[in-house]
């Protein structure tokens, strides 16, 4: 369903996997865009899928490949543990700072990209969840969501630069961010005007992840309900 394109830096060109809403170059419509943060397993089916499911949804997405500074085209699953020593190296290795940097710069692109309308939200996951969170913070995107995002906590203060909506999804089982830290980002971000925060009881770490191990099918669809609605007013 979509097209490769790059993006320019100072520092080097990545690709970006791209799915545009059905139909789109038939009309005179141009559709807002929203740029999909990876987990660590790279820009992989899951993440296409997630890609190609926002296209139908009526946008221009966009999901860039943040590990191209450690090696371009990652692509890997959750089902092995030889996947998931390799998924948690790229993690381990990943600057963190450069990827918000690369965000912003796929964002830059996204508001002149044919049959765009200028408006940009970027939605991530676990990693691409505390990248959404930073590039709500750091970045001039329109809207941001993040999806149990790691390490949050860790920079709470970064909240005051905040300018557009977030919305974040937390699972309040989540073996990667403890209850604690969910404590932390619940006390110090629910007051904050342009910030939403949804948490689902019994649900572990990538609960919207098809296909993983701890994936619900009912309370993904409420989180990508809450998530749709959340862009459509914003974007």
């Amino acid at each position: 369903m979509g097209e490769t394109i790059a993006i320019r830096t100072p520092d080097g060109d990545f690709d970006a996997y791209v799915a545009r809403p059905p139909g789109q170059g038939t009309t005179a419509t141009d559709a807002p865009a929203i740029v999909v943060i990876q987990e660590i397993f790279g820009v992989n089916a899951v993440m296409r899928g997630i890609t190609d499911d926002l296209a139908r949804q009526g946008f221009v997405a966009i999901c860039p490949d943040l590990f191209w500074r450690i090696e371009p085209g990652i692509d890997i699953t959750d089902q092995s543990e030889a996947e998931w020593k390799r998924a948690f190296e790229l993690f381990n290795a990943f600057d963190v700072d450069a990827g918000v940097k690369d965000i912003s710069a796929v964002i830059g692109n996204a508001r002149h990209l044919a049959g765009t309308n200028g408006k940009v939200g970027a939605v991530g996951f676990c990693l691409g969840g505390l990248l959404a969170y930073l590039t709500a913070t750091r970045t001039d995107a329109d809207a941001c969501v993040s999806y149990y995002g790691v390490g949050i906590e860790n920079r709470l203060a970064e909240a005051d630069k905040l300018a557009a909506p977030l919305m974040l999804h937390i699972a309040e089982e989540d073996q990667f961010v403890p209850k604690a830290a969910q404590e932390m980002i619940v006390a110090a971000l629910k007051n904050h005007p342009q910030i939403t925060i949804h948490t689902y009881p019994g649900r572990d770490h990538a609960f919207a992840r098809k296909g993983g191990e701890h994936y619900d099918a009912a309370d993904a669809a409420k989180a990508n309900d809450r998530t749709l609605d959340f862009f459509r007013k914003a974007l």
